[in-house]
């Protein structure tokens, strides 16, 4: 399986447009086939509970799960829909749901700790699979229903992504992967990430995970596979796992892509539709109005020729 790494994920939109056309006879539905992210473990077990501790250094936030009381996944959705009560139209709503549910499993693992870097994947995600929705209000609000249903803090998530694409929008290849000799508040929070992968604290690599790292990459222009293997070896990431996990996202995202399109088309066909039977309402209407007026024309000749010949 080719590696996604040489590949950018603004190039998955062209690609899949040019695919659409011949599966636009196939429901929505069928486009999410697969759309689900890989966990490494099978249930969620209520036996411990959240709690956040924050570290002492300004540079890194640590929020770890811990203790006695999870959530269920079903209160997780439940807050969700609580706090965003407006209906999500269902091309949206259908991976919303499942990723809701992925995520709820991610963050109350025993070794989950929030990172920003899985906020930059997780903000990748999720403005790739919202791209296009009808409101940008809406978009928004949604976010943080979504994020403040899984009892973390959004404007923290939005930071954080901000504050990467910043830094990595002035990186190159060498300097990208050159972060363990360099000072600095985001060489830091990759530096802790080593650290905690190396068995020195908790770490749960995910596929968010995947998708900020390879965003970092794609935004210091350094896409190529040898960049990313290097990166991974600085972070003591397993790099087929990287790979591995990249490859299901941008398949998933070109099916959203479709599937989206599908969507356009059928609204497109909708209106069309409207406008016909509109078009067609206004013609009988002009008809009955026409043939009304020859009517009262004819009548009124008819009652004129009568009085004249009385």
């Amino acid at each position: 399986m080719a590696s996604i790494s040489s590949l950018s994920f603004a190039s998955i939109r062209s690609a899949s447009e040019r695919k659409v056309s011949s599966s636009s006879g196939r429901s929505l539905g069928s486009c999410f086939e697969g759309f689900r992210f890989r966990t490494s473990f099978v249930s969620v077990r209520t036996s411990f509970s959240t709690c956040s501790s924050c570290s002492s250094s300004p540079m890194v936030v640590r929020c770890m799960s811990s203790g006695t009381d999870v959530p269920t996944v079903a209160e997780t959705k439940f807050n969700f829909l609580k706090a965003y009560r407006r209906p999500i139209p269902s091309v949206y709503n259908t991976v919303l749901q499942e990723l809701i549910v992925q995520q709820h499993l991610m963050r109350y693992k025993k070794t989950y700790q929030y990172d920003p870097v899985f906020a930059l994947g997780f903000v990748t995600v999720y403005n790739q699979l919202m791209d296009g929705y009808p409101s940008d209000d809406d978009r928004d609000a949604i976010f943080r229903a979504y994020v403040q249903a899984l009892k973390e803090d959004p404007e923290q998530y939005r930071t954080d992504a901000q504050k990467l694409e910043d830094w990595a929008r002035g990186q190159n290849a060498n300097t990208l992967v050159d972060f363990p000799s360099r000072d600095g508040e985001v060489e830091a929070i990759l530096k802790d990430i080593a650290r905690r992968v190396g068995g020195k604290g908790s770490f749960s690599y995910s596929r968010f995970f995947a998708v900020g790292l390879f965003r970092l990459l794609e935004l210091a222009n350094a896409t190529e596979p040898t960049v990313l293997e290097k990166l991974c070896i600085a972070l003591s990431i397993d790099k087929r796992s990287v790979d591995r996990d990249l490859d299901v996202y941008r398949n998933l995202l070109s099916k959203l892509v479709q599937a989206k399109e599908l969507l356009k088309e059928y609204v497109a066909r909708e209106k069309k539709k409207r406008e016909d039977r509109a078009d067609t309402l206004k013609a009988n209407e002009a008809i009955t109005k026409c043939i009304g007026e020859f009517q009262h024309a004819f009548q009124s000749s008819i009652s004129h020729d009568a009085n004249r010949t009385h």
